[in-house]
Order: C-alpha cells, then sequence, then structure tokens
C-alpha cells in the first residue's frame, strides 16, 4: 500500500563539505559517497580535456 509520501518527489540530494554528518542514516552517507563519486569523475574528466587544449594549444603556438 502506498503512502502520501510516496507520491512526493524525492528530495535532489545534496552535500556541503563540512556539514554535520551526525544527523544523516547510513543509507544516506552512502548516496552522500556515489553523489561525490560521482562528481569527482566529472571534475577528473573536465580537467583531463582543459589539460588536452591546453596542450594542444602550446604544441601550436610553440611551432
Amino acid at each position: 500500500m502506498a503512502t502520501e509520501d510516496d507520491d512526493r518527489p524525492r528530495k535532489k540530494i545534496s552535500h556541503e563539505i563540512g556539514q554535520d554528518l551526525s544527523l544523516l542514516s547510513v543509507e544516506e552517507l552512502a548516496e552522500r559517497v556515489t553523489l561525490l563519486k560521482t562528481e569527482i569523475g566529472r571534475l577528473e574528466e573536465a580537467a583531463t580535456k582543459k589539460r588536452a587544449s591546453r596542450d594542444a594549444a602550446d604544441h601550436f603556438f610553440k611551432k
């Protein structure tokens, strides 16, 4: 049987660096870890693309 809470949109998971973690459940902590690992991957991919772009420009202008 569904409750009224099941029909509500789920609150988007967000995390603030340094926030108090004592009120979060184990499941919420696991969700935060997944969120942050995904974000780290996204940041690393962006940095790799920027490095490649910079290296290509450096190579072009050094000729």
